[in-house]
């Protein structure tokens, strides 16, 4: 259960800054929102430890953040996109018509892609493992910032030198 909040919590906050439409556009600088969802599931797994996190858990937790935060990601684009869908589809129809070029098998496969759930599902299969590597990546970026130092105690002094005949 330690490493599933954090993960949780990270996973929100890439779902949701991602999904908003002008607030997700933060994302082409770097990832950003992806990114900082795995720093913060790194800061909230130290914070909840008193000693120093693995690199390993830091990594696991940031993966987990990813993948949570790319289904938040793709559920909130899905609800979206049934608002704006119709809009979206007609702009493209227009880009499609305007350019005689366009072989009819491309057509039917465009048209196809956006009337069924075929856009969601293509959304899926590239956000889920990009989420996923650049929150780890995040993660590692996190462990670097917030890990806990270990501190050593101070040695104890050598035992004193037996005088010299």
């Amino acid at each position: 259960m330690s490493r599933y909040q954090p993960a949780l919590f990270g996973g929100l906050l890439i779902g949701v800054l991602s999904g908003l439409p002008v607030i997700g556009s933060g994302n082409v600088c770097c990832c950003l929102w992806v990114v900082s969802g795995g720093v913060l599931a790194t800061y909230l797994l130290q914070q909840r430890t008193p000693e120093p996190i693995t690199t390993s858990d830091a990594m696991l937790t940031g993966v987990m953040a990813g993948l949570i935060g790319g289904v938040i990601w793709v559920l909130l684009s899905a609800a979206l996109m049934s608002i704006t869908g119709p809009m979206l589809e007609g702009q493209i129809r227009r880009v499609l018509e305007q350019n005689p070029d366009i072989p009819p098998e491309t057509l039917a496969f465009v048209q196809k892609l956006f009337t069924g759930g075929g856009m969601i599902l293509v959304q899926a299969i590239i956000l889920l493992p990009l989420c996923a590597i650049f929150s780890l990546l995040g993660a590692l970026l996190g462990t670097a910032f917030f890990k806990k130092k270990v501190t050593v105690p101070p040695a104890a002094p050598p035992p004193p030198m037996p005088p010299q005949l």
